[in-house]
């Protein structure tokens, strides 16, 4: 399984160490973090014997440079959606559920986990093409950032063997981009046209597309562009 882990922009360099050596427990070492702070030696004394995965981590200025190679982008989340932004953080899956979900595909995934502060911006989580959520007590939902990686890692360390390789980054991109082109094209409503298309992500990413998936999705994009009338 290539599965990336995102830390974006994460406040405690224990927490940073602490994810390294859940990362290493369950056989993970792509580790991403976008802004992080300082990394002295409260990080390499809590990473222990991950100290690798710690060294080896690559560092970015922002998180669509963290996920630009990657065709499912997999957002966690304490809060599921409320009646402002549901369509940014639904459905969200369990972890087993998503273990489920990606059972029998093979490609690039990232699982992104924002700040221990306030978590995502609503832009951030639109780069999602799913959402994860931990099931946790209502008294106190939010968990420690280490706890959550770990239990998320646990789950998708024994998903099924994945023979089926996801579509490429950049194939997802252009029917995503095709798609937005297509809105344009049959004048849907302005005010309706950002939600539909985060909409079609999230359909979209949680098919897990196959290449030859989103080829046909393409040309089916490009049949009913033809039949559009000219202006």
């Amino acid at each position: 399984m290539n599965l990336r882990v995102v830390l974006v922009e994460p406040l405690y360099q224990g927490n940073v160490g602490s994810v390294t050596r859940a990362m290493k427990n369950f056989g993970f070492s792509d580790l991403v973090l976008v802004n992080p702070c300082k990394l002295e030696g409260e990080a390499r004394a809590m990473s222990s014997h991950a100290r690798d995965v710690l060294e080896g981590a690559v560092h970015v200025s922002s998180l669509s440079q963290a996920i630009e190679d990657v065709s499912i982008v997999i957002g966690t989340s304490g809060i599921t959606g409320t009646k402002f932004d549901e369509h940014i953080r639904v459905p969200a899956y369990t972890p087993r559920e998503l273990k489920e979900r990606l059972a029998g595909v093979s490609g690039n995934v990232a699982v992104i986990f924002g700040r221990e502060d306030h978590g995502f911006t609503n832009d951030e989580l639109k780069m999602c093409d799913m959402i994860t959520s931990i099931p946790t007590s209502d008294i106190y939902p939010v968990m420690n950032l280490s706890h959550a990686v770990t239990l998320i890692l646990y789950e998708l360390s024994s998903v099924e063997a994945w023979e089926n390789p996801l579509a490429d980054a950049f194939d997802i991109k252009l029917l995503y981009e095709h798609l937005d082109e297509l809105l344009e094209n049959i004048d849907y409503p302005v005010h309706k046209k950002e939600k539909t298309s985060l909409m079609l992500k999230r359909i979209f990413g949680r098919a897990c597309l196959l290449p030859r998936e989103v080829q046909t999705l393409r040309g089916i994009i490009r049949k009913i562009e033809r039949k559009l009338p000219d202006e």
